[in-house]
C-alpha cells in the first residue's frame, strides 16, 4: 500500500477540500491518477448509498452483538471453552485475506463483484456455525463468515469515497456508526430470549436470509455505478499483495490456535509454530498498510496503526466481559448482554459528537482522546475481576469505552480517506480494514493464551490479565492517535 504523501491531511467536515500541499507551493486537491476528479453523484444515488448502507451495517451489527452475546452458551453447550477466543477471533484472520482481496478487486473492477461475493460468503458462514455439531466446525463456519464479511465492507468504503461530498462524508460514518444503535438496544434481549426458550443456533440461522433481503437494496445502485477501477498497476502486484494477506492471515490463525495449546494439552509443535507464524507476519504485513505504519510515521501510517490497536483494545475487552459476567458473577445472558448495549449506544454519542467537530484542532484531538477514552475504560471494567468491586463497574467502565471508540473511529476514517488521492481509496480502504481485522485478531490470540493459561488456577486472574493487557494496548494507541493529523506543509 503507498501511502498519502507526508504533506496530507484530512480536512475538518466544514465544507473544505481535502489537500495536499505540494513543497514551496499552495494547498492544492487531489485528484485521480489521470487527473479528473470524480464526479458528484446524483443525490438521490447518495441517498440510496446511506440507505442501503446503513441497512446492511444494521443487520451485521446485529448479528455482531448476538454473537458475542451468546457465546458463553454457544461455548458451555458444545463444550469448547478452550476455543472460546480463537471462536470470536478466526473471522478477523479471515478477514485480512479477504480485504486485501477486496481493495485490488474495487480498485481494478468496481466495488460491484466484490460486495456481492462477500454478501454470499457472509451468509454461506453463518448458516455453517448454525449448523455446527462440534466448536472446531464452528470455528470452521465463522471462518468463512469473517471472509464475506472482509469483501463486503471495503467496498462501501470505495462507494462513499467516490460518491460521497467531502463535506458529508464524516455525517456518513457517523450514521454508520448510529446503525449499531437499534441492534445495541434489541440484540441482547432478544438473543437472551432465542438462547434461553429455543437454541443458540437460531442466532447464526436467523441472520442469512435476512442479509440477501436488505441486499436487494443494494441492486438498483449497482446498475448505476460503472466499474470505475484503474488497471494502472500491474498483475505482480496484485499477486503479491494477495500473497501477503493470505501469509498475514495464516499466520494470525496459527498464533490464535497455538495460544489455545496449553498445559498438558500443549503439543510440540506449538511453539516452533508461533515462532514461525511470528516471523512470516514480519515480512508479510508491509505490503497491506501504508510504510512508516509499525513506526509510527505522522499522518496516515500512524492514523492506520491507531485503527490496528484500537480494534485490539476494543475487541478484546468485548469478548471476555460477557463470559466474565455469566460464568464468575452468574449474570444471565441478556443481562451480560446489556453491557455490549451501553457500550454500543455510547459509540454511537460519540460518533455523532465527532461529526459536529469542524475546527482542525478539535479534529486532531479526535484521534488521541478517543484511545485515551478507550484505555480508561477498559481499566476501570478490570476492577470487576475483583471481589471488592460490584461487577456493576463494567457499564460504567465500557460505557466510557464506547465513547473513546465513537470518537475516534470515525474520525480516523475521515483523516485517511481524505488525505488519500480517490485512485487509492481502494487500497487504503483495504488498508483500514487490514488494521481493523490484524488489531482484533492479535489481541484476541495474546489475551486468548493468557486466558487459556490462567483459566485452570480459578479465580479471576485469567480476566484480568487480558483487561490489562487491553487497557495498555489502548495507552499506545492514544500516542499513534496523537501523531495521525500530519501538518500541512506550504
Amino acid at each position: 500500500m503507498t501511502p498519502a504523501p507526508d504533506g496530507a491531511r484530512a480536512a475538518s467536515p466544514g465544507g473544505v477540500a481535502p489537500r495536499v500541499a505540494p513543497p514551496g507551493g499552495a494547498a492544492a486537491p487531489t485528484a485521480p491518477a489521470d487527473g479528473v476528479a470524480p464526479a458528484a453523484a446524483p443525490p438521490d444515488l447518495v441517498r440510496l448509498l446511506l440507505v442501503a448502507s446503513v441497512a446492511l451495517i444494521t443487520l451485521v451489527a446485529f448479528e455482531n452483538l448476538a454473537v458475542s452475546t451468546a457465546m458463553p452458551a454457544v461455548a458451555e453447550d458444545l463444550g469448547g471453552l478452550r476455543l472460546y477466543a480463537v471462536a470470536s477471533g478466526v473471522p478477523l484472520a479471515a478477514g485480512l485475506v479477504a480485504t486485501a482481496v477486496s481493495g485490488a478487486w474495487s480498485d481494478a473492477r468496481g466495488p460491484r463483484g466484490s460486495l456481492l461475493a462477500g454478501i454470499v460468503l457472509f451468509s454461506t458462514g453463518l448458516v455453517i456455525a448454525g449448523l455446527a455439531p462440534s466448536m472446531e466446525i464452528l470455528v470452521v463456519g465463522r471462518a468463512v463468515q469473517g471472509f464475506g464479511g472482509g469483501l463486503l465492507v471495503v467496498p462501501l468504503y470505495v462507494l462513499v469515497g467516490a460518491m460521497v461530498p467531502a463535506a458529508r462524508q464524516p455525517a456518513f460514518f457517523a450514521a454508520f456508526s448510529a446503525a449499531w444503535v437499534v441492534p445495541a438496544l434489541v440484540g441482547p434481549g432478544v438473543t437472551g430470549l432465542v438462547v434461553d426458550h429455543a437454541s443458540w443456533r437460531w442466532i447464526f440461522l436467523g441472520v442469512p436470509a435476512l442479509t440477501l433481503g436488505v441486499s436487494a437494496l443494494l441492486l438498483p445502485l449497482l446498475r448505476h455505478i460503472p466499474p470505475h477501477g484503474s488497471r494502472s498497476d500491474p498483475a505482480v502486484r496484485h499477486s503479491r499483495l494477495l500473497l501477503a494477506a493470505t501469509g498475514t492471515g495464516a499466520a494470525v490463525a496459527v498464533l490464535q490456535v497455538a495460544g489455545s495449546q496449553t498445559g498438558s494439552e500443549m503439543a510440540a509443535w506449538v511453539v516452533p509454530a508461533a515462532i514461525v507464524a511470528a516471523a512470516v507476519l514480519v515480512l508479510c504485513l508491509p505490503p497491506l498498510v501504508p510504510a512508516g505504519t509499525v513506526r509510527l510515521l505522522r499522518g496516515v501510517p500512524s492514523a492506520v496503526a491507531c485503527r490496528t490497536l484500537l480494534n485490539a483494545t476494543f475487541m478484546t475487552a468485548q469478548t471476555f466481559l460477557p463470559l466474565l459476567l455469566v460464568r464468575e458473577h452468574g449474570w444471565p445472558v441478556w443481562q451480560a448482554g446489556l453491557v455490549l448495549t451501553v457500550a454500543s449506544v455510547a459509540w454511537a454519542t460519540g460518533a455523532a459528537i465527532q461529526g459536529r467537530v469542524t475546527s482542525t484542532a478539535g479534529r486532531d484531538r479526535l484521534s488521541w482522546l478517543g484511545p485515551l477514552l478507550l484505555a480508561a475504560g477498559t481499566f476501570i471494567t478490570a476492577g470487576a475481576t475483583l471481589e471488592a468491586v460490584t461487577p456493576w463497574i463494567v457499564v460504567v467502565g465500557w460505557a466510557l469505552g464506547g465513547t473513546g471508540m465513537g470518537l475516534a473511529y470515525p474520525a480516523l476514517s475521515v483523516l485517511v480517506l481524505q488525505a488519500t488521492p480517490p485512485a487509492r481509496h481502494g487500497r487504503i480502504s483495504s488498508s483500514l480494514q487490514v488494521a481493523d481485522a490484524l488489531g482484533a485478531a492479535m489481541g484476541l490470540a495474546a489475551s486468548g493464551a493468557l486466558f487459556t493459561a490462567l483459566v485452570g488456577t480459578g479465580g479471576t486472574d485469567a480476566y484480568l490479565a487480558g483487561l490489562l493487557l487491553a487497557s495498555g494496548l489502548g495507552l499506545v494507541a492514544s500516542v499513534a492517535g496523537a501523531r495521525a493529523a500530519a501538518p500541512v506543509v506550504g
